[in-house]
């Protein structure tokens, strides 16, 4: 069997692709898997660290904001683009996949274009409520659309061709309990610990936010805190400075620890009693597998404000709480994370809420769909 798998642009597009990968793999020793990614883009770095071969095409995005700069760029685009069908109908007859399966990136487009009209078998999973536009286009061309949220369904024109599978989260996050995570962290049990974390890059404006709620904190030694600045090692120098200025010095006398991005990801999620975080689809595919209680507070920088929708799923479900950003401040925001911390028996229910809209088994569930369409 050889699959082609087509992703890329953000994290949050390309893991959910090795995972299945991996899975396929582990289902089909003999399997032979291909990733097609976009030149220059963060997919080739992060699949061949995962051990897979990689093709890539030269294509970009396409910007929405009518300004000179990105005109000219969006010309480029659509150049890029018409050539991207030649290369993405070469990499099919030379691969000659079963099936071809897209997680995400614009991409997508010409692989799955491209694999369709060859007629191998096409899926795309999108992990957003609302889809992207490289979905929208693909929709009507692949073989099936599968999505990380139920209330996504009714977004397609054709809902026979929809499964609801789940967004696939990495094994990691499964591998211990709270209980055991904090043991590692030499944690106290009764030890109330809150995550915060805003993206890989940071995000200024939630980092004002966070200085005014890690200096409250720390006056109040109300809580355990491990905080992600994103910015690389530069950007958590200068947030640290920052805090010194408005007298947060000794964080680890306030149980405040700021890092620049948190390496260990599923091992403090597991130790966290609430989590503090955007509302990317991977971001709430592990926080949904792990039952954790979040507050939201959704990107308004993305595209059809897609985190905001991905956040409602979650605050109507009862397993989150949402605030916009514009509304968010350093003291709303304490005071509701220590509200909640003081509440165990409403923490609970908002962790059972969020278990209960989890897909623990969405990697297995995908991989059935890819191989329902296969002939063995």
């Amino acid at each position: 069997m050889k699959f082609l798998f087509t992703c890329g642009g953000t994290a949050g597009h390309i893991n959910p692709a090795i995972a299945v990968a991996g899975r396929l793999q582990e289902l089909l020793p003999d399997a032979e898997i291909l990733f097609a990614g976009a030149e220059g883009n963060m997919e080739c770095d992060l699949v061949p660290r995962a051990g897979y071969p990689i093709e890539t095409i030269k294509i970009t995005n396409l910007q929405r904001k009518p300004t000179p700069k990105n005109v000219i760029h969006n010309i480029k685009t659509l150049r890029y683009l018409a050539a991207s069908k030649g290369a993405a109908a070469k990499l099919i007859r030379d691969f000659r996949p079963d099936a071809a399966i897209g997680t995400g990136g614009y991409v997508c487009y010409p692989v799955l274009k491209a694999a369709a009209k060859a007629g191998v078998p096409t899926l795309v999973h999108e992990s957003n409520v609302v889809p992207g536009l490289t979905t929208r286009m693909l929709e009507r061309s692949v073989s099936k659309v599968m999505v990380g949220f139920e209330a996504g369904r009714k977004e397609y024109k054709d809902p026979e061709k929809v499964a609801f599978t789940g967004t696939p989260v990495r094994g990691e996050f499964f591998a211990l309990t709270r209980k055991e995570a904090r043991r590692k962290l030499g944690m106290e049990e009764e030890t109330p610990f809150v995550l915060s974390f805003w993206g890989s890059l940071g995000a200024s404006g939630m980092n004002s936010v966070m200085e005014s709620f890690i200096v409250q904190n720390v006056q109040q030694k109300a809580f355990r805190h491990l905080h992600a600045s994103g910015g690389g090692e530069a950007g958590c120098q200068a947030m640290l400075s920052r805090l010194a200025e408005k007298g947060a010095k000794d964080l680890a006398a306030g149980g405040t620890s700021v890092r620049p991005y948190i390496f260990d990801m599923p091992l403090q999620m597991a130790a966290a009693d609430l989590i503090l975080c955007r509302a990317g689809a991977s971001t709430i595919s592990e926080l949904t597998a792990l039952g954790k209680p979040v507050i939201l507070v959704p990107s308004p920088y993305v595209t059809n404000n897609h985190q905001e929708q991905n956040a409602r799923v979650l605050e109507k479900g009862g397993g989150a709480r949402l605030i916009r950003e514009s509304d968010c401040t350093g003291a709303e925001l304490f005071q509701m994370t220590k509200a909640l911390l003081e509440k165990r028996e409403s923490l609970s229910q908002m962790a059972a809420a969020m278990k209960k809209l989890g897909v623990p088994d969405a990697t297995d569930q995908i991989c059935s769909t890819i191989l329902g369409f296969i002939n063995f």
